[in-house]
């Protein structure tokens, strides 16, 4: 083949993201992720003087290796779940999977009659049962925000929301006007894939948003007109970033050792433990496959006792 392929980001980035968004449905985050393990590999080739056009299943076996023990790529410092000195045994399965994908395009798009990359086998995930806290520490975290100042009092809404809704960082970050509807207290998010669900709410969140929405939004908003729910003190929508590292202070200032994830995995232990079915969780939480879900009725029957309330205890 004639066609000579430099790094993706020099020409083919937007095919590429198009194919990963359009044909797999990705989400623009995990299509972002494919994009840069396609990035690092392209440019680590080129260091051999090789390309993804030219090199063999060695090369590419290679390449994982020194990114198993590198930090090539990796997002910046404080963003939740990075991995430490050499990579987890997830992380190296996203690192694999992003690399048969970007062959696959190559293969449909005609840069490769053949696909080294189906060589190497995806290692199968371990299975890790989530941290959850219990409704007591759930109290403890959402009381220690001090909800008397405007940032305070977005920070209470926000995770309310979040645990009331099981919701990951990125859909709360979005989260805009046209999906949140206050007086039927529900809210509609655009998860993984670009799969839409519905989600009620409580009355505690309901109570703590229409308090932040009248109270302190507009003093946030200052001259922005953001449609996001939440802003930032810039007036701007509030960042992944900016929410895991309100949470970390939070949580710091409660004593309580959790992530932002913790209140969505929380929030479906409780229900199951309330006495929700499986699948309406599966639904809520927005799970393809309820696999996923299962792994919820794996936790210790001790610890579910623990848990208290019909189905959720914020009502």
């Amino acid at each position: 083949m004639s066609t000579t392929l430099a790094r993706p980001r020099d020409g083919l980035v937007d095919r590429y993201r198009a194919y990963l968004i359009a044909a797999r449905r990705r989400s623009p985050l995990t299509a972002e992720v494919y994009l840069r393990e396609a990035d690092n590999l392209c440019a680590w080739l080129s260091g051999l003087g090789l390309s993804p056009e030219s090199c063999s299943a060695a090369d590419l076996l290679a390449f994982l290796v020194h990114r198993q023990t590198s930090f090539v790529g990796l997002s910046p410092a404080g963003a939740e779940g990075e991995d430490g000195p050499g990579l987890s045994h997830k992380t190296m399965a996203r690192v694999i999977s992003s690399v048969h994908s970007f062959y696959k395009f190559l293969r449909l798009e005609g840069y490769r009659e053949d696909d080294p990359s189906a060589l190497i086998e995806t290692p199968k995930q371990e299975r890790k049962l989530p941290d959850v806290l219990a409704p007591e520490e759930v109290d403890r975290f959402l009381g220690a925000i001090d909800a008397s100042t405007p940032n305070g009092l977005r920070d209470r809404a926000l995770f309310e929301l979040i645990y009331s809704c099981g919701l990951r960082v990125s859909e709360a970050a979005t989260l805009g006007f046209d999906g949140l509807f206050l007086e039927e207290k529900v809210i509609r998010v655009v998860g993984k894939r670009r799969k839409e669900r519905i989600i009620p709410f409580g009355d505690a969140a309901a109570t703590w948003l229409k308090a932040y929405l009248s109270e302190a939004r507009p003093l946030l908003a200052k001259e922005s007109r953001s449609d996001r729910v939440f802003l930032n003190r810039a007036g701007k929508g509030i960042s992944r970033k900016g929410i895991w590292k309100r949470f970390d202070l939070i949580r710091q200032h409660a004593g309580v050792e959790a992530k932002v994830h913790t209140f969505r995995h929380s929030f479906a232990t409780h229900l199951l433990a309330g006495g929700a079915d499986l699948r309406t969780v599966q639904e809520l939480l927005g799970h393809t496959d309820i696999s996923t879900t299962q792994i919820y009725t794996h936790i210790e029957p001790e610890t579910l006792s623990e848990y208290h309330g019909d189905f959720f205890p914020r009502k």
